[in-house]
């Protein structure tokens, strides 16, 4: 790991918005958009797709991927600290080539991602590999300890195995 930390952007939180939580998802919307709709992040050169569908009170479904949780698309949960953090995906994915950040290659059944790994503030980000472009997939604070083990468990034996070819 590079001691050359890689600084995030700032957190905008609830309380800025007098704790009303429309007005915040709005604001919150409006970065999301800002960064994934108007400008695109792009990875190591390639420009991101985005999964629209299904759309959910006019949001597009990465974002709410990348704001809420829970395994159903229908019901899935706002989740605060997702959302304080609606900054984050986009700076990791357009930077994700600093030296301090984990990336890695992975599959989950048959679907291929990239993962994109700040390790002191324990964030993931997960993109979906299609055939010749990427998605955003989701993105969330690892809050388990041995999650967090099975990451870094995960990328060392990916960076292993790119050395011995």
């Amino acid at each position: 790991m590079s001691e050359e930390y890689y600084e995030l952007p700032e957190l905008i939180t609830l309380p800025e918005y007098g704790g009303n939580f429309d007005a915040y998802l709005e604001a919150v919307y409006e970065l999301f958009k800002k960064d994934f709709i108007e400008k695109r992040p792009v990875f190591r050169g390639t420009r991101l797709g985005l999964k629209k569908h299904p759309l959910e009170s006019g949001k597009e479904a990465t974002f709410w991927h990348i704001t809420s949780e829970g395994e159903d698309e229908a019901t899935r949960n706002p989740d605060l600290r997702r959302m304080e953090r609606i900054r984050w995906p986009a700076a990791l994915i357009n930077d994700s080539e600093h030296p301090y950040l984990k990336v890695w290659e992975n599959k989950r059944g048959n679907k291929a991602n990239v993962l994109i790994f700040h390790e002191r503030e324990k964030y993931l980000v997960v993109l979906r590999k299609g055939s010749d472009y990427l998605i955003p997939w989701t993105a969330y604070l690892v809050t388990y300890r041995n999650q967090k083990e099975r990451l870094l468990k995960e990328y060392k034996a990916y960076i292993k195995s790119k050395e011995l070819t």
